[in-house]
């Protein structure tokens, strides 16, 4: 059977050359290790270069959170087993989404069954359906990582959230619009597709619409009650949702200018 080809990317250099060492000396039979890198940025062009199939992933980085690694592709064509040496946060999201990781310092036996469950995983999970799992996770737990990807028609579409002015429900599908005048059907209903997004910047201000609160430019109350967006987009808000709609506007417009 072809050896799996994988990268690593490590800051630390011990940290990567031991995990090479390992993987060398005991695995080169099922890993081939295509190149070293000692940062996210690198391990973005190593995977551009090689295109391989695994990649083991520092989390924590001084010169960018290992989840960045994802802000430098639109498609995912590579599994993930993350390396820490903490257990985080991270830990509890990288469960949740089906990811495998291994603690530093790494052993050989962690090792093997990571490899093992790699393999078995192969045919049984879908890559992009775990990244998507692993980033709505990471929106709630303090990360710094801001894109989703969110499922459409024909995959997946990784977009950074704070670029969304407006979600619209559709049926069964939600469409969502970017400050850039772009327009993406997500092949998921407004309730569930609220869930991935961050509560303090979302509000469902009627039950087919969410809008971003920093695209809020105008919430007036002659005739009927709605907002004007920043590109003047006019958007009913629902009589139920109004008083909490003012509060919750008001609250974010006092953390906004602290």
């Amino acid at each position: 059977m072809k050896a799996t080809s994988c990268i690593i990317i490590d800051d630390e250099i011990n940290a990567r050359e031991a995990l090479d060492g390992l993987v060398q000396r005991y695995f080169n039979d099922k890993i081939s290790v295509l190149e070293l890198c000692s940062s996210v940025e690198e391990g973005a062009k190593a995977i551009n270069k090689h295109q391989p199939e695994l990649v083991f992933l520092d989390i924590e980085m001084p010169h960018g959170n290992g989840f960045e690694l994802f802000n430098y592709f639109s498609s995912i064509t590579f599994d993930v087993i993350f390396t820490t040496a903490h257990r985080k946060y991270a830990i509890d999201a990288i469960k949740h989404a089906a990811f495998d990781y291994l603690l530093k310092p790494v052993n050989i036996i962690e090792l093997q069954e990571v490899l093992n469950r790699y393999q078995l995983n192969q045919v049984k999970k879908q890559k992009e359906e775990r990244i998507e799992k692993l980033l709505t996770s990471l929106v709630g737990s303090g990360s710094r990582f801001s894109r989703i990807a969110f499922p459409t028609l024909t995959g997946y579409q990784l977009e950074n959230y704070h670029t969304i002015t407006h979600c619209l429900a559709e049926e069964n599908y939600t469409r969502l619009f970017t400050v850039d005048g772009r327009q993406l059907v997500v092949a998921k209903n407004l309730g569930a597709l609220e869930e991935s997004l961050p509560d303090t910047l979302f509000f469902r201000i009627h039950k087919s619409c969410l809008v971003n609160l920093n695209y809020v430019k105008n919430y007036s109350r002659y005739q009927r009650h709605y907002v004007i967006l920043e590109d003047g987009t006019e958007l009913d808000v629902a009589k139920r949702r109004i008083d909490e709609f003012v509060q919750t506007i008001a609250r974010f417009n006092q953390q906004t200018q602290r």
